[in-house]
């Protein structure tokens, strides 16, 4: 075999020829995610956006294959991973979960480009791509983000407070779930009617729609702060009271962890804002009920 005939990787060192094979896996396996994903989405424009960047992928993949001088097959684990998530949570969600464990990799492009000099035209590319993913995905559930947060954050406060107050005023599960619950429903009505009236003197067509993903996320809420008080017996309303206070607080996790990625948002700030007035409208309703069963000799 001539200099000529072999990969251009048996000049590198063995640090940056592992770097590379690592990063054509990548390559190979991220243009996989971005077929797959592209394949269950119905929007012609995003669908053509994604399958353009898989594009772009593959290329790099094969550019680092001139070095490595081998074939990698992506990585099905993650690839799966991937494709679930945007099941799940939406496609914008995760292909910039996707782009951000990539642009941890970029620390290492700048050395590895004294010995692989078109390792920093690569490096430009993945920062268009993520350029592209922000100016030209367009996914209908992000635009319902503002609804989904409203109904959301509505029943944070609403739900922590009540079920807080009747905690101590009822001291009986089934009792606190049964007001809760009543109370939630009428709640998830009011608010998806009041999102509704709102939008629609806004003048906005998609009103329905916008009060549905309202009542839908003040529902779910309601339903997961209600369910501990149905799981423990009637004696244990504080252990319910205390699992549903780590019920909100999971909830403020997730949610809040998804907005920060799909919406490019700061994490902790909106948790913290969250978190706190959700706990101390719980704390001062707490406090309420127990007032409330003293002074006012109501027993149940």
């Amino acid at each position: 075999m001539t200099d000529n005939d072999q990969p251009q990787g048996a000049r590198l060192s063995p640090a940056a020829l592992a770097q590379i094979r690592a990063f054509q896996q990548n390559e190979a396996t991220e243009a996989e995610v971005y077929r797959r994903i592209a394949q269950r989405t119905k929007d012609a424009g995003n669908r053509d956006t994604l399958l353009r960047i898989a594009d772009e992928e593959a290329k790099h993949a094969a550019i680092w294959q001139r070095y490595t001088g081998e074939e990698m097959r992506p990585q099905a684990g993650k690839v799966r991973r991937y494709a679930l998530i945007a099941l799940v949570f939406g496609f914008t969600f995760a292909v910039k979960l996707m782009e951000k464990g990539e642009a941890k990799a970029q620390i290492s492009y700048e050395e590895l480009a004294r010995e692989a000099p078109e390792a920093l035209d690569i490096r430009a590319d993945e920062e268009a791509h993520e350029a592209a993913l922000l100016d030209m995905l367009d996914e209908e559930r992000l635009s319902y983000v503002g609804s989904m947060v409203l109904g959301m954050n509505d029943a944070m406060v609403e739900m922590t407070g009540t079920l807080a107050g009747l905690t101590l005023a009822m001291q009986n599960t089934r009792l606190i779930a049964l007001s809760g619950l009543i109370t939630g429903i009428a709640a998830t009505l009011s608010m998806a009617s009041s999102e509704y009236l709102s939008s629609k003197s806004e003048g906005r067509p998609d009103a329905f729609k916008s009060a549905t993903y309202t009542g839908i996320a003040y529902l779910v809420t309601v339903a997961l702060l209600i369910l501990p008080y149905l799981l423990f017996d009637e004696a244990h309303y504080l252990w319910a009271m205390g699992t549903m206070i780590v019920i909100v607080l999971l909830i403020l996790v997730v949610f809040n962890y998804y907005i920060s990625v799909a919406q490019d948002l700061p994490f902790k700030k909106r948790f913290g804002q969250m978190a706190g007035i959700s706990l101390g409208v719980a704390a001062l309703s707490f406090v309420i009920g127990i007032l409330v069963k003293q002074f006012l000799g109501v027993d149940i």
